[in-house]
């Protein structure tokens, strides 16, 4: 059996273990309160598509999460990309980082409300934050990482420094701006959760408050799952999608 096969046997396994552990817990073990059955957050996730509430809540999440994706993989590249070039910038912008990224989103959410308003414009905001420090960090460590001898040869034979940035740095650089993306992927659920706590009038993160509020239990999973669904099919694409681009590089094992 090849390698690939028995990963995807194993992991499709596990997940099916759980989730039959999961029916049967939540039938027979524990308090439907705190840990509902499949069956039943099913039922109510088909509910709420009856409802039309949950197009509503998706599309607004999606809007949250893609714009803040957009700007944080804008903001993060081009600042990691400075900071990486330029010695001064990067003794200039490090206590910044250091300090935005050890503050809890939660607490600049309010913040972010009374700068923008109600509005989409503050939600993106916040997932930009949540999604921006994993790029800006790996973007950073990647474009710093690069064989200075390399670029200096292509330097020799008369490259431009953009140039060199294009051809040596940036193939170089690109395994960590996957991985930072993936991470960012990751986070940016929390950031849509986080942002739609304020003042939300649609949104996924908004369907699990309330739930929450109602002690809704199968309402409050299904929207939970959804999310994690959404994180696992996000970060599978990315992985596809890397493996696709670096068809070149050896695998971990060195088949």
């Amino acid at each position: 059996m090849k390698a690939g096969t028995r990963s995807t046997i194993l992991g499709v396994g596990s997940v099916v273990a759980v989730l039959v552990l999961w029916e049967i817990a939540g039938r027979y073990w524990t308090n439907p309160l705190f840990l509902p059955p499949l069956s039943a957050i099913w039922e109510r996730f088909l509910e709420f598509v009856d409802k039309g509430q949950l197009a509503a809540d998706i599309s607004a999440s999606a809007q949250s999460y893609l714009g803040g994706l957009g700007f944080a993989i804008l903001i993060g590249v081009s600042v990691g990309i400075a900071m990486a070039s330029s010695k001064a910038i990067q003794d200039i912008l490090n206590p910044w980082v250091s300090i935005l990224n050890a503050t809890p989103t939660i607490a600049l959410a309010p913040i972010f409300i009374l700068i923008f308003g109600l509005g989409i414009e503050s939600k993106i905001a916040v997932c930009t934050l949540v999604m921006l420090f994993p790029i800006l960090v790996n973007t950073y460590a990647g474009f710093s990482n690069t064989n200075e001898d390399l670029v200096e040869t292509i330097r020799a034979f008369g490259a431009s420094h953009v140039q060199a940035y294009l051809k040596v740095k940036l193939p170089m650089a690109l395994p960590y701006l996957f991985a930072a993306l993936r991470l960012a992927a990751a986070h940016g659920l929390v950031g849509v959760v986080v942002s739609e706590l304020f003042g939300a009038k649609n949104g996924v993160g908004l369907l699990i408050l309330n739930s929450a509020h109602t002690f809704d239990s199968p309402g409050l999973f299904a929207g939970i799952l959804m999310l994690a669904i959404a994180g696992v099919v996000i970060t599978y694409s990315l992985l596809a999608l890397e493996k696709r681009l670096f068809r070149w590089r050896r695998s971990e094992g060195g088949e």
